[in-house]
């Protein structure tokens, strides 16, 4: 062998020696991760709440965590800061993320009850969609067995990569929603299991608009606001409290995944209403699939996720329903006791990506007083 062909064997043994070390450098990190998060689950499942909140917030200097409880009929809060500092009370605007989902669910709840469509319809009866495809039905895309993916990527969205604390979802048109449907391929009578899409919630909101020919922010507003009584309750329009809050355009069609935005009197108000058997609501409890998707560490969490409803999530081991919710900087959760009549409410100005999350506060709390 020449030179060349040496230098060439050399070069590639090097190269391959490289991707042998950094797959073996990112399995050990990953095994790592695992293992520290682990450990961490193993000290929270005996932790009590307030030493729970203190690590969570310790050392967190910008943290803004309002924590509120109902129970025996009356709704108290707590706002705290770094190091679990009790600070003023303050009803501060947060974005609610996905428990946004919720009340979607609750828009198709009374669509349904004034019969304007069904959980058993398909989508392309309301929606503009390619022909010769298979649709899911409504009910599917409520419980994320619709076989839909989380999202379709688009080229907007590469600006998300490098600022994963921006709005992935900002400038997705109705257009751009449809249109991303021709690389949808589900198989007919296919049984999907449990897959979390947010491109799902984006055509219920497109339902929506249709059934009751309203754009989604003119009915979840006047539906928030005006039966139910959230008055500070509203669709992002850039009056966000906190620097980092994610931006949306008014035609974006994730709205209805996600674009929510209220405060801890509203959210306990909503939260009290999931406990009054109003039928609405109760129809969005019901079980609708069996999902069974949470292992022993994700219950320690409080991700318990035995069946799910519309969009709301049923822990069936300790009789909870909640659903949380996550932008780039800001987290909550929302979680029910039917049966002892309690609730809790978590909005934080955290991100997602805390060793304790909202949701893991939530049902720490929810577990407390629900017990008590």
């Amino acid at each position: 062998m020449n030179k060349k062909g040496k230098y060439k064997k050399k070069v590639i043994l090097s190269l391959l020696l490289t991707i042998v070390i950094l797959f073996v450098a990112a399995g050990v990190w990953y095994g790592i991760q695992i293992y520290s998060t682990q450990k961490l689950l193993g000290r929270v499942k005996n932790m009590p709440f307030e030493e729970l909140l203190n690590e969570a917030l310790m050392g967190k200097e910008d943290a803004v965590v309002t924590i509120g409880v109902v129970k025996d009929g009356q709704t108290t809060y707590s706002v705290y800061g770094a190091d679990a500092k009790e600070l003023a009370q303050t009803e501060y605007l947060y974005e609610i993320g996905s428990v946004t989902k919720t009340m979607t669910a609750a828009l198709i709840a009374r669509a349904i009850q004034e019969d304007k469509l069904s959980l058993t319809d398909t989508i392309d009866k309301y929606l503009k969609l390619p022909a010769k495809k298979t649709y899911p039905t409504i009910a599917s895309i409520l419980t994320h067995t619709s076989g839909l993916d989380d999202y379709y990527f688009e080229w907007g969205m590469l600006s998300y990569l490098i600022h994963p604390q921006e709005n992935p979802f900002k400038g997705l048109t109705e257009d751009t929603i449809l249109d991303e449907y021709k690389r949808v391929n589900l198989k007919e009578n296919k049984d999907y299991g449990f897959e979390y899409s947010n491109y799902g919630f984006a055509l219920l909101g497109l339902v929506l608009e249709n059934v009751y020919d309203a754009d989604y922010t003119e009915l979840i507003n006047d539906y928030l606001q005006n039966e139910l009584g959230m008055a500070d309750t509203h669709i992002a329009n850039g009056d966000a409290y906190f620097e980092g809050s994610w931006q949306w355009e008014a035609d974006d069609a994730y709205l209805s995944a996600g674009a929510v935005y209220s405060d801890i009197s509203d959210m306990l108000l909503y939260a009290s209403a999931q406990l009054d058997n109003d039928p609405l609501f109760t129809m969005c409890h019901q079980r609708l699939k069996q999902i069974n998707v949470s292992d022993e560490w994700d219950r320690i969490g409080g991700f318990g996720m035995d069946e799910i409803g519309m969009s709301w999530m049923i822990d069936t081991e300790n009789g909870f329903i909640w659903h949380n919710g996550g932008t780039g900087l800001h987290t909550s959760y929302l979680g029910f006791c039917p049966e002892k009549k309690t609730a809790v409410v978590i909005l934080s100005n955290l991100s997602m990506e805390e060793d304790i999350p909202a949701t893991t506060l939530g049902y720490k709390k929810l577990l407390e007083i629900s017990c008590e």
